[in-house]
């Protein structure tokens, strides 16, 4: 690939991989023959913590949503429509997480940098390419090296611990819808709870709630406090992705102020491309292209990932 300036900053100068290193160039040319068929998980305490919390405070504001407010409400349609609405909406979010952790975001294959890859590469005269010393593959352009996935992840946006993984070039659109929907959620919640305020303050407390009023006024505030953070956050980090995409440059890019040696796909062209495909209801759904796995427990050669 043509060297670039702002590469050089990024990447060490080391050898390439001789005949004597360990590397075992038929196992990776095994593994990328079925990498569709694995699932990538990157075991890591933190992420894994944070995942386990998202969950869980998903789970809290469902509960709170439908046994706090909606089936006690003598109003029958009230409670059905908003109850559609927000699970549906906490549904495709938690589809949107697990799509996010469990894919692959682009992790370029380990120790690739052998003198068998570097000849079928075909190469022309003066070309430059770039090993990573880390994790000892061949370093695409606009790959970065994550430091907790232990890999070189293709157009790497940054590592996210609440979804226990990258950001990156096959799981961004995952990435946006999660955040996408965890706002909208947040939304609703905020609205049900205001209006379950005023209800429960022009009528009577005991008569609102199923609950004492003292543990409905907790709940109520701590779904509150949790709407606002989850929508603050996530409503930030929806818009900081989508003026990337339509950028076409990662956060990694912005914060190094890295000048694109490629040419950029802006604006629609590139929610096509992370996206797919013309605009459609299909981007707004976390289902698409998913297929079921099998178990396929393997050794990992360093790192802390590991693949069913």
């Amino acid at each position: 690939m043509p060297s670039s300036g702002h590469r050089l900053r990024d990447v060490e100068h080391h050898p390439l991989l001789n005949e004597n290193d360990n590397y075992d160039s038929s196992s990776s040319s095994s593994s990328e023959a079925d990498v569709a068929d694995r699932v990538w998980f990157i075991r890591d305490g933190c992420g894994m913590i944070c995942a386990v919390m998202t969950w869980l405070l998903v789970v809290y504001a469902d509960f709170v949503v439908t046994f706090v407010m909606l089936l006690p409400s003598k109003d029958f349609w009230y409670s059905v429509v908003n109850g559609v609405i927000f699970n549906c909406l906490a549904v495709l979010a938690l589809s949107s997480h697990l799509r996010t952790m469990l894919t692959d975001p682009g992790a370029v294959p380990k120790g690739n940098a052998t003198k068998e890859y570097m000849e079928s590469l075909q190469l022309k005269p003066g070309e430059v390419i770039y090993k990573c010393p880390k994790c000892c593959c061949i370093k695409p352009e606009r790959a970065h090296h994550c430091s907790i996935c232990k890999r070189c992840i293709r157009k790497m946006d940054h590592h996210c611990p609440w979804v226990n993984n990258c950001v990156g070039e096959k799981n961004q659109r995952f990435f946006v819808l999660f955040t996408m929907y965890i706002a909208l959620s947040s939304v609703h919640a905020l609205v049900l709870c205001g209006l379950q305020f005023i209800s429960c303050v022009r009528g009577q407390w005991t008569e609102c709630s199923d609950f004492s009023p003292p543990i409905t006024v907790i709940l109520l505030i701590f779904l509150c406090l949790e709407g606002l953070l989850f929508f603050t956050f996530t409503a930030v980090m929806f818009g900081t992705q989508i003026h990337s995409i339509c950028n076409d440059e990662t956060e990694i890019e912005r914060l190094k102020s890295e000048k694109p040696t490629w040419e950029r796909r802006l604006r629609w062209e590139g929610m096509k491309s992370v996206f797919g495909g013309p605009p459609s209801l299909l981007w707004m759904n976390p289902f698409v292209g998913f297929r079921f796995r099998h178990l396929q427990m393997r050794p990992r050669k360093g790192g802390p990932e590991f693949s069913v």
